[in-house]
């Protein structure tokens, strides 16, 4: 008997064997995907092990069909699928839906038809029953969603049921093939014009009625004798300005013959442009320490400051590893970030450069993962963010990991919850790559590790140009606001800097890190806040939509106009937005375009590229936004960022407060001055003395490091422990607390190291389920994995208490 070894894309910690025939075993290859049943339902699966073992613990049932002719996933990957199933402590399913396309995970969808030579008593059948049935005799089959809009009800599986019960109705599972190649309609001459002679009759028998047609005609002839290319349908219709009619009829009279070629969706071959690459002494000197590290380390840091040109390094760098016929994946922790780096990047490599992330459409993707898996010339470099590290590479020879501080790396949820800069450096050992990570301001676990002789460190402390860095200037909001000297959330300081800069034609950058309009509506009379019915957390006040809107769940309210609990008028917004920076912006500069850059304003797939072209093409005077400014975007012509209120991300009830701030900071200042003239970078506050905020005005990293290291040291935080955070959740309060104290005790018996908890978290409810963590903290010297063994253990048996079954628990590892 022959058998193989599939994941499924659910849930599932372990793989499933399934039976094949002997001519489909000797067909099939690791990594290809095979259609599946699990209790009535269809699922494509992936293939990760062929053998003759037969099952104990179940009978192995036979496959459906195998669906691809050879593998779309390879050896590396599964590998290190299975190593970040095993590190992250998730299921490997959870890691395969994570990792494909959903246009490559495909799921059956059920179909309804009607049983054949079924005998109906239509007087039997209830109202909703008949309008199915009655819809059945003018359609085959009818698919689930179907039924949903028939009947305009959501619960439609009763009624199915019903008529399955009455032997009327039949379901049956059917894979639906999602990816379709982009096929691009194209026009030729029939063959029988090809002679001079009948297409000289032709011409002279088009009638007055036909000029448009013989337009079109000459039109096609003019282009094909000066391009030599084939031309599309598309194409004749704009040059010719005619219409697809006029076309269709050259067709339908045997004058032109359609035919199609498939296209890729997304091409970068226009953007290409000659350009040599010139670096600078303190570039070129960084390249060249960059080549020697990577001859000892596997890993290197490149610590330069913002502004100091690490992307023509890169770009560099990438041409050698191109030129060894070398693929490269180039890492950003923001989509926002991948608009003007593939504009960079495509205009010195062209074609050679693909892209991967959400904003793209399952199609495109499926086109990047078959160049990717082909080894096409068209996917030697792939810019992506996190999700890219799961394309089927075979042949690495450098990942570049940019910002590498970036918590967004880090994925949160859903599973897997896996760090992209951490997980790449293994793909890289998989595939004997070099890793280079980027950053002004790196995170203390990777400095720590270049310190320490880990990685290798470059370091450039000079601007690109020799610029200088910005001069910050410190505003203090609690004497400005006693002495009168505000508008509003400006200082008369800001806005006088503002003034100059946009009387001299230069942009300004504005940083308030929350979206929306007022994070807080407040009665005046009663104190009242409006509050999410379904999470702890007031609702943020949206002024452009008029509503109150939950973060958390998308909850959303119209905006009251009296207090829901004493009926009063007087309603207060505490707290500002970037809404609310953008409409006083509006009032005090009339006359300038002002723009916000958050994620309210950036849902389409091209609004980032829009934005970010119209700053760049000096259209926007002011662009207000959140933290997806502060990182790696260059704008040469601003020479003023403005922070509004560095406070509020100090004080996070979190060991990483003062790093991120500090990072955030220089982050968002190094956008300033990033050509000839020095820049200016005004940091609002009320707490002018605080050290993080002294760091940042004087650049001081270091410093900021030491200080940093010497408290995790002693409160126990990484680098010198590995964090690993439990979360339960359920919707009944006591069940939960009463389940978090046994997981608890029974963790601090079991384990060796410190575990701190249950502790309810600042936002305790969110989408009705109440919420306890626990934090298990593994120093250096102790074995992870064997305590994640017994954390395993743990959860295995708290999953067996039948009064704690219903809790979820969701596992954090190094968290962030």
């Amino acid at each position: 008997m022959h058998f193989i070894e599939v994941i499924l894309p659910l849930s599932l910690p372990r793989t499933l064997t399934y039976r094949v025939s002997e001519a489909e075993y000797n067909y099939i290859k690791i990594g290809m995907r095979v259609v599946v049943p699990v209790k009535n339902k269809i699922y494509t699966s992936i293939v990760v092990e062929l053998h003759q073992n037969i099952p104990t613990l179940y009978e192995a049932i036979e496959i459906h069909e195998i669906l691809d002719e050879k593998p779309i996933v390879n050896q590396f990957q599964i590998n290190h699928w299975f190593w970040i199933s095993s590190y992250y402590m998730c299921n490997i399913g959870d890691v395969y839906r994570a990792a494909l396309p959903s246009s490559l995970v495909l799921e059956s969808e059920t179909i309804i038809s009607l049983c054949k030579d079924a005998f109906v008593d239509e007087a039997i059948l209830k109202n909703d029953e008949f309008l199915i049935f009655e819809a059945m005799q003018y359609q085959s089959s009818l698919k689930i969603q179907n039924i949903v809009d028939i009947l305009n009800k959501k619960t439609v599986l009763p009624v199915i049921q019903k008529l399955l019960e009455k032997n009327i109705i039949s379901l049956k599972e059917e894979i639906i093939e999602e990816y379709k190649p982009r096929l691009i309609k194209y026009i030729r001459l029939s063959q029988q014009y090809q002679d001079e002679s009948k297409l000289t009759e032709l011409l002279d028998n088009f009638n007055k009625n036909s000029i448009k047609r013989k337009e079109v005609l000459m039109h096609y002839f003019q282009t094909n004798a000066q391009e030599k290319k084939p031309i599309s349908v598309k194409y004749l219709t704009e040059i010719s300005k005619s219409t697809s009619a006029i076309i269709k009829a050259l067709v339908d009279k045997n004058i032109f013959e359609e035919y199609y070629i498939q296209e890729d969706r997304v091409n970068f071959d226009k953007n290409k442009k000659e350009n040599n690459l010139n670096l600078s002494e303190a570039q070129h000197k960084a390249f060249i320490e960059i080549k020697e590290s990577f001859l000892s380390k596997e890993v290197s840091l490149l610590h330069g400051v913002t502004s100091s040109g690490k992307t023509e390094i890169y770009t560099k760098l990438i041409e050698e590893y191109i030129a060894q016929g070398k693929q490269v994946l180039y890492l950003l922790p923001e989509i926002a970030l991948t608009t003007q780096l593939v504009s960079r990047l495509t205009q010195h490599f062209g074609n050679e450069v693909a892209v991967f992330h959400s904003k793209y459409s399952n199609n495109e993707r499926v086109e990047v993962w078959n160049q990717v898996l082909e080894n096409s010339e068209k996917a030697k470099i792939v810019i992506g963010a996190r999700s890219a590290l799961f394309l089927p590479y075979s042949n690495l020879g450098l990942i570049i990991i940019d910002e590498e501080h970036e918590q967004t790396f880090k994925q949160q949820d859903p599973a897997p919850r896996y760090h992209a800069r951490d997980a790449a450096i293994v793909l890289a050992q998989a595939q004997k790559a070099k890793v280079l990570l980027g950053s002004a301001t790196p995170s203390i676990e990777t400095y720590f590790n270049a310190q320490s002789g880990k990685f290798g460190m470059i370091s450039i402390q000079e601007r690109f140009g020799k610029a200088p860095l910005p001069e910050v200037e410190l505003v203090d909001l609690k004497e400005n606001y006693f002495k009168k000297r505000m508008k509003g959330h400006f200082s008369l300081t800001l806005i006088e800097a503002i003034t100059e800069a946009l009387s001299l034609g230069e942009q300004v950058i504005l940083f308030q890190n929350r979206r929306g309009f007022s994070p807080v509506l407040e009665c005046i009379t009663c104190g009242h806040i409006p509050q999410c019915t379904s999470c702890n957390v007031s609702l943020t006040y949206h002024k452009f939509k008029n509503q109150l809107r939950c973060h958390y769940c998308g909850y959303s309210i119209a905006k009251p106009t009296n207090c829901h609990v004493c009926s009063s008028v007087d309603i207060s917004a505490k707290g500002f937005g970037t809404e609310q920076i953008e409409l006083e912006l509006a009032e005090l500069f009339p006359t300038k375009n002002i723009k916000r850059m958050d994620q309210d304003t950036t849902r389409g797939k091209y609004s980032f590229e829009k934005l970010i072209d119209s700053f760049k093409n000096r259209e926007i005077d002011i662009l207000v936004g959140t933290q997806m400014l502060a990182k790696g975007l260059d704008f040469d012509n601003v020479s003023l960022v403005g922070i509004m209120n560095a406070d509020n991300m100090l004080y996070h009830p979190d060991f990483r407060a003062f790093e991120r701030s500090f990072q955030m900071m220089t982050q968002v200042s190094g956008r300033a001055g990033r050509s000839d003239k020095r820049g200016k970078v005004i940091i609002q506050t009320y707490n002018v003395n605080h050290n993080v905020i002294q760091q940042v005005t004087h650049n001081d990293y270091l410093g900021m490091y030491k200080e940093q290291l010497y408290e995790r040291q002693i409160y126990k935080y990484p680098p010198f422990f590995r964090l690993i955070k439990l979360t339960l959740k359920h919707k009944d309060f006591e069940k939960l607390k009463e389940g978090s104290m046994w997981l608890y005790q029974v963790m601090q018996q079991n384990l060796n190291v410190p575990v701190l908890g249950p502790e309810e978290p600042g936002i305790n409810r969110i989408r009705n389920e109440y919420i306890r963590t626990i934090m298990v903290k593994i120093p250096q010297d102790s074995s992870v994995s064997s305590t994640k063994k017994t954390i395993q253990k743990i959860l295995n048996s708290f999953d067996v208490v039948p009064q704690y079954r219903a809790i979820k628990v969701t596992v954090n590892v190094d968290f962030y």
